[in-house]
Order: structure tokens, then C-alpha cells, then sequence
């Protein structure tokens, strides 16, 4: 699957200037299966991109994080995002009877920022809608970021659970027909 955004000097990600600009680019967001060789890029992706947020609600600890990501790495379900052929982080959808379930979408601080996540979702939301579903998705009630993201997608809050409700769930509106 193939995603592309045009990325512009000097544009607001989103917001891009006239194609007729120097220096204009298009930026190229592809997945790609995640293969047994991928284990240790997506756990230290997990460090950098979800690091933070794990800390503040149960502490990093290294060897319970690396048996955590043992346990649930699942190459043949998992995706690697490459932006320009460079691995950027990983997606995992499942597609439930009644929705479309987003299980994990991590990208590297580095590539945070430029319209990525906002794509890939932003597709997600339009493939669920088709189906005549909704994109739903948990997210850690101390990643702001993500939320305001998911909010400006157009995806509302349904419910919160876990210990001390550290997570919400979020889910995209059909509109009415």
C-alpha cells in the first residue's frame, strides 16, 4: 500500500504552497510487511516514539518492555512505515467484524511532524468509512499529542479503561447517509 504527500519548502505540514515553488517535493509514505528481522528496529522505535508516555504511567523497565514486545511482535501482522524508503515506524490495524481497530501506530520522533501519522489515519478513517465502518482506536491519556491529532481528524472520545483509566478510547463517525 502506497501513500503519497506532498511535502513543501517552507509549508505548514497539511498546508502546502504552490506546486510551482523551488525546492518542492513529494515525500513518498509506503508500508511494507514487517519481517523476524525487523524485532529490534520496532522495539527501539516503541523506546523512542512511546518511551516517554510508558515512563510517566508504569516506569521504563528495559528487560519487562523487551519481554512485552516478545510476546506481541507479530511479523506477519505488523507493518513497517518507510518514508522515502526509510523505515519510520510501524502500523497495526485489525480489521474486527463490526470496525476497523487501530492497534498500534508508532513513528519515530524523527518523522513526527510531517503529515504522516495524519495520512495514514486519515486513509484509515476513509477505508472504515467505505466499509461502512469506523476507525477506533486506545490511546494513553498522557500522549496529548496523539489525542489533539485524533481529535482534529475528526475522531471523538467513547470511553476510557484500565487501571486509573489510563487509556481512551476514540472512535470516527460515519457521517449520516
Amino acid at each position: 500500500m502506497y501513500y503519497t504527500v506532498a511535502r513543501y519548502a517552507g509549508a505548514a505540514p497539511g498546508r502546502p504552497g504552490p506546486a510551482a515553488e523551488p525546492g518542492n517535493r513529494m515525500t513518498v509514505i509506503a508500508l511494507r510487511q514487517a519481517t523476524a528481522a525487523d524485532s529490534e528496529f520496532c522495539f527501539q522505535l516503541h523506546k523512542a516514539a512511546m518511551g516517554e508516555y510508558v515512563t510517566a504511567i508504569w516506569g521504563w523497565d528495559e528487560q519487562r518492555q523487551r519481554d512485552f514486545h516478545a510476546r506481541g511482535f507479530a511479523p506477519g501482522h505488523w507493518q513497517i512505515i518507510t518514508v522515502d524508503g526509510a523505515d519510520a515506524g510501524i502500523l497495526i490495524v485489525d480489521y474486527r467484524p463490526g470496525e476497523v481497530y487501530l492497534a498500534r501506530i508508532e513513528i519515530h520522533p524523527d518523522y513526527q511532524g510531517h503529515g504522516i501519522g495524519t495520512r495514514l489515519i486519515g486513509a484509515l478513517i476513509d477505508e472504515a468509512a467505505q466499509r461502512g465502518q469506523d476507525l477506533v482506536l486506545d490511546v494513553l491519556t498522557v500522549n496529548n499529542r496523539a489525542q489533539a491529532l485524533y481529535q482534529r481528524l475528526g475522531m471523538k472520545e467513547v470511553g476510557r479503561h484500565g487501571d486509573s483509566n489510563i487509556r481512551i478510547t476514540m472512535r470516527s463517525t460515519r457521517p449520516p447517509r
